[in-house]
């Protein structure tokens, strides 16, 4: 099916793109039939259905090329509606208070009874549950049920962050894609695992380590069991057509540059084509701009992008999961 976007008769997309003004009855009756809108959160956009209908949650699974091994997170617009998916203990209910709503996904254990169906969770034990911002919170609160809502990307391909690049991705594949402009953090949320009384990091993300260290008073810790027990734990992730080459100091003729900062490699005048996460170096502006800056260069032609160095700080830590990821060799490679 072809139409056109709500509002503009000279454009045409395979899915209809409306404004998230205007979108939230639309919206509604869609999830309410089991089928799929792409919706605008504060990190990425999420494509979503009803966490507790069967055909909708493995439509997303279907529409992305996801592995069914790969759980997603269930999105809930308050305490109440989380509590009915997830048992909270006083350490999450410490992490829920400080975060939420907002870029941070708790894993815990499944409340027996959660209104989600078996295909969110992948068969396992635990649940991630978020509560999001924005259009995506009031959406969920008129459903009155958790939504599933995974990156609005082919799987293991560059995440969306404006509803245009939503559509070039999935367009055919949606139901409906609402429109709330740029993402504004434009990394996906922080993913820990509270268990036994520790906090252990699964993805770094939207949400700093260090605030989270800062709120339980104690080091988060790393390392898994290798084991995909959230979304974005598959070693090639985030990936473009191009091979990513990490910590370039120099830039090879016809490659393009993704750059941050005022400095730049040697031989960056070579580069087929650049573009700066942030001129001034600024972590916020570098994460937003990410995977958009991400899907032009590829969109380019060239082979191989050069990454300029990215400090580990703050959402740099997030920046570099998602570089290493999309640079991690891929089935065939």
């Amino acid at each position: 099916m072809r139409t056109r976007v709500l509002g503009d008769s000279k454009r045409s997309m395979e899915t209809r793109i409306i404004k998230a003004q205007s979108a939230l009855n639309e919206a509604l009756a869609v999830l309410e039939r089991g089928g799929l809108v792409a919706i605008p959160t504060e990190t990425v956009y999420g494509l979503s259905a009803d966490a507790s209908n069967g055909a909708g949650v493995a439509r997303i699974f279907e529409a992305k090329g996801r592995p069914r091994f790969n759980p997603l997170i269930a999105h809930v617009a308050n305490m109440n509606m989380a509590r009915q998916v997830a048992i909270f203990d006083p350490l999450s209910e410490k992490l829920a208070a400080a975060f939420w709503p907002g870029p941070l996904t708790l894993v815990l254990p499944l409340k027996p009874g959660a209104p989600v169906h078996d295909l969110l969770t992948a068969g396992l034990g635990t649940v991630a549950v978020r509560m999001p911002k924005g259009f995506a919170s009031e959406l969920i609160g008129r459903l009155g049920r958790p939504l599933a809502a995974p990156s609005a990307n082919t799987s293991g391909r560059i995440s969306a962050t404006t509803a245009q690049s939503v559509a070039r991705e999935l367009g055919g594949k949606v139901d409906l894609i609402v429109d709330g402009g740029q993402a504004a953090i434009g990394v996906e949320s922080t993913i820990v695992k509270v268990a036994d009384g520790n906090v252990l990091l699964l993805r770094p993300g939207g949400a700093a380590t260090r605030d989270i260290e800062r709120v339980i008073g104690m080091p988060v810790m790393r390392g898994t069991s290798g084991k995909v027990e959230a979304p974005g734990m598959l070693l090639s992730h985030y990936a473009p057509n191009a091979r990513m080459r990490l910590n370039a100091d120099t830039v090879n003729a016809g490659e393009a540059l993704l750059a941050f900062g005022p400095r730049r490699a040697t031989g960056s005048e070579n580069a087929s084509s650049t573009l700066n996460l942030s001129d001034a170096g600024e972590l916020t502006v570098a994460a937003s701009n990410l995977f958009e800056y991400m899907r032009r260069l590829d969109a380019s032609g060239a082979a191989v992008i050069a990454v300029e160095p990215i400090p580990m700080d703050g959402l740099g830590e997030a920046i570099n999961d998602r570089l290493k990821r999309a640079a991690a060799p891929r089935d065939g490679d």
